[in-house]
């Protein structure tokens, strides 16, 4: 597949419309747009303002970034949107008055932003979350009580959409008074496998603070306290737990540890198909992935494994897009400190390509392309360019 072309956004439509193969009249009534509007946005004889891109973006099933001429605007306009968030969970427990949508309405809204954010599209989390969140929030309030503990687990699973946001783009207080809420709300949905869930969550605080050992202290008495493994959700729950904890206590140097919960996190995956289960990924493919991830924290000697662990296999398309493109930074990672930067680079471009937004505005990435620039000074340009989106120095 030839890759997108860097003109203007007529020309990147036409680009992923092809892929997507489609016609012109075909996406038009997609995205609801007239045709005629569509044909001289793709030809350049005229602009296309957000509410068309979004609505194009959603009719090709991708993230509106991907349509941009300048990647550097989906950045900025994420982290101009991000207190946007911060407002909306200000009064979370004095909400404003106003409508609120149905149950399986608020199910369906939830659910579009849980696929937002495992394909990694950042735009639309900011652009839709923060209306939906305080939505979510008033529906706590005036629903019957029967419904209340629906809502609480639309409102924790928001709040973790949310959550991906502000975590990537280093906003850590906000993610923290999120990853808060979600523990505030767990009482009401009143559900082992949930709390496991936000446990596998929070562990993003301690990563933020290099509180390792804490996060790993913090999901051992989460895994104490998680459902017993007697069916698919409890043992992928219980299994992203130990996967979680595998790499934090490679963090923390703590080997045993590590190969401890992965193993556990193994055995597991290996009982259950690869899958989403209450919004986490978890299977045979999301523990190999994790196998790379450890080796990566532990670092040093232990670095051939990742390698190992990579040979001769890919992740599954299937997977969440974030989780591929992580696999391919940490990989990167991993080959440039095997001394092998010309493996590294293309496991980044990889990576670029499944989940642009992700790759970008990942610190490693900035940090890996930036000493890949200085090792290959006379390298060829694209290396330059690639160190230049993603804003290495």
């Amino acid at each position: 597949m030839p890759s997108a072309p860097r003109g203007g956004i007529g020309r990147r439509i036409a680009y992923h419309r092809s892929v997507a193969r489609l016609t012109q009249q075909q996406l038009a009534d997609a995205a609801n747009i007239h045709v005629g509007t569509l044909r001289k946005i793709e030809r350049g004889a005229r602009g296309a303002g957000d509410g068309i891109i979004e609505a194009i973006a959603a009719a090709l099933g991708i993230d509106p970034s991907l349509l941009l001429a300048d990647r550097t605007q989906a950045s900025s306009s994420i982290r101009a949107a991000i207190p946007s968030l911060s407002t909306a969970i200000a009064a979370y427990d004095l909400p404003s008055d106003g409508p609120v949508r149905t149950l399986p309405q608020l199910r369906a809204a939830v659910g579009e932003a849980v696929t937002w954010r495992l394909a990694a599209q950042y735009v639309q989390i900011t652009r839709h979350l923060p209306d939906l969140l305080v939505e979510l929030f008033r529906a706590l309030q005036v629903v019957p009580t029967e419904q209340r503990p629906d809502i609480a687990r639309l409102a924790i699973s928001a709040c973790r959409s949310a959550d991906a946001v502000a975590y990537k783009f280093g906003a850590y207080d906000l993610s923290a008074r999120l990853i808060d809420l979600m523990r505030w709300a767990a009482p009401q949905a009143d559900d082992l496998v949930l709390d496991s869930t936000i446990a596998y969550v929070r562990t993003e605080t301690f990563f933020a603070a290099d509180a390792h050992e804490h996060g790993l202290r913090a999901l051992e008495i989460a895994v104490d306290a998680a459902a017993p493994p007697d069916d698919l959700a409890s043992i992928a729950a219980r299994g992203a737990l130990h996967m979680r904890a595998a790499v934090i206590a490679g963090r923390a140097g703590d080997v045993d540890a590590a190969d401890t919960n992965l193993a556990e996190a193994r055995s597991l995956g290996d009982r259950i198909p690869e899958a989403i289960y209450s919004g986490t990924a978890f299977g045979p493919s999301s523990v190999r992935i994790h196998e790379v991830s450890v080796a990566v924290s532990l670092g040093g000697e232990h670095v051939h494994r990742a390698l190992e662990a990579a040979r001769q296999w890919a992740p599954p398309v299937e997977l969440p897009a974030e989780r591929r493109s992580g696999f391919y930074i940490e990989l990167a990672r991993a080959q440039l400190w095997s001394g092998l930067p010309d493996d590294a680079f293309e496991s980044l471009k990889v990576a670029r390509k499944i989940a642009p937004q992700h790759t970008r505005d990942h610190r490693w990435v900035r940090e890996d392309a930036a000493t890949l620039r200085r090792l290959k000074r006379a390298d060829a340009e694209s290396l330059t360019s690639f160190a230049e989106w993603c804003h290495a120095t």
